[in-house]
């Protein structure tokens, strides 16, 4: 006789007590676009999340655009869907690559990738780490043009530079300006350039044996999609009995959501159905551990030695202001964490200048 699962009590019930907490909780992630004007991120991104994030936005002049150097511009949108919420960031990079000196565009993206990593070493350091908020870089999205045959020498650079920072993700923007020849030609002329220079890319999660079969042949379409080629729209159009978000041209229409004409739902699917969170355990496990390490050696390279938990040793408890003892040890490790702040302050700038 089967036990009913409402009288049944099994550890494997653990994954409803987790799923009900992350849930609460919610989930951030952050989404780095970087690409010259005209490109089509601004569409995209509002595509992606059905949103219009840059309403407000004005576009300087090309007169100015030739001088202007990269900026940083943040976003942040909570989206709900079926009672899961989502703390979302979008990072734009207005005036990437569009002055005549754009060799360094890469400079301010690395600072700021860097100064994220930075800040959540720092919270993780502190004495109190229970509000703590992840702000690092969990994706870049880097549109590549459709124009030309390949990557440009400013694109080289960006892949390098970032690499081993943040999951890259390259996107062929504007795909429906070439034809389906054309892209194949492109996309696989993108894929040999970044395996010629030696640039790693996000690598994707390999699947168990066990792995749903679903899961494992999605996971090998969307491996083999990079570069993917995205068309953006905001507008719907009527196609017969059917609304499409698309494209109108005088000869058809460019359906974004169709896989025949776009990468736009492989994407899409691969940002928030598949790999949001293997973006955030790459971030964690891979780039940020990396950076860490770092930190660490030098901060041992000065004479500061790390306490073994910095948080357990100076844990405030109630009768610890009793105890004269224990506060000048408080004491002597804020002085502590103090010094290692500026210390990594000091090295975060050193980074971003190398």
């Amino acid at each position: 006789m089967s036990e009913n699962k409402e009288n049944f009590i099994g550890f494997s019930l653990l994954a409803d007590q987790l799923q009900r907490k992350t849930v609460k909780k919610g989930f951030e992630f952050t989404l780095m676009v970087v690409g010259e004007s005209g490109l089509g991120k601004s569409t995209l991104v509002n595509s992606l999340f059905l949103t219009d994030l840059y309403s407000n936005r004005k576009l300087p002049p090309v007169s100015e655009r030739l001088t202007k150097t990269t900026d940083i511009e943040k976003t942040k949108l909570e989206i709900e869907e079926n009672g899961v919420k989502l703390r979302l960031t979008i990072v734009d990079t207005p005036g990437f690559g569009d002055g005549l000196e754009g060799a360094d565009a890469w400079q301010a993206c690395l600072k700021y990738v860097n100064d994220q990593l930075g800040l959540y070493f720092q919270s993780e350091n502190s004495v109190n780490r229970k509000n703590m908020t992840d702000s690092r870089v969990h994706c870049c999205l880097y549109f590549l043009s459709p124009y030309g045959h390949g990557l440009r020498p400013l694109d080289i650079e960006f892949l390098k530079r970032l690499q081993y920072k943040v999951n890259l993700v390259p996107v062929i923007a504007k795909a429906d300006s070439l034809t389906k020849t054309e892209l194949a030609a492109k996309k696989k002329r993108i894929m040999a350039e970044i395996a010629e220079h030696g640039i790693e890319l996000y690598q994707f999660p390999d699947t168990d044996s066990d792995e749903d079969e679903d899961f494992k042949a999605e996971n090998e379409r969307l491996k083999s999609g990079i570069p993917f080629a995205v068309v953006g729209a905001n507008t719907t159009l009527q196609v017969g009995n059917k609304t499409v978000r698309g494209r109108q041209y005088p000869w058809g229409i460019v359906d974004i959501e169709d896989t025949n004409h776009s990468d736009f739902m492989h994407l899409k699917r691969f940002l928030i159905q598949t790999h949001m969170q293997d973006l955030k355990d790459v971030t964690h496990d891979v780039h940020y551990e990396n950076f860490r390490i770092a930190c660490l050696q030098e901060l041992k390279a000065a004479g500061i030695e790390q306490p073994a938990d910095i948080t357990k040793s100076t844990e405030r408890l109630d009768e610890t202001y009793e105890d004269p003892e224990k506060i000048l040890l408080l004491q002597q490790k804020d002085e502590e964490i103090r010094r290692m702040q500026e210390m990594l302050n000091s090295m975060q700038q050193k980074i971003s200048k190398s």
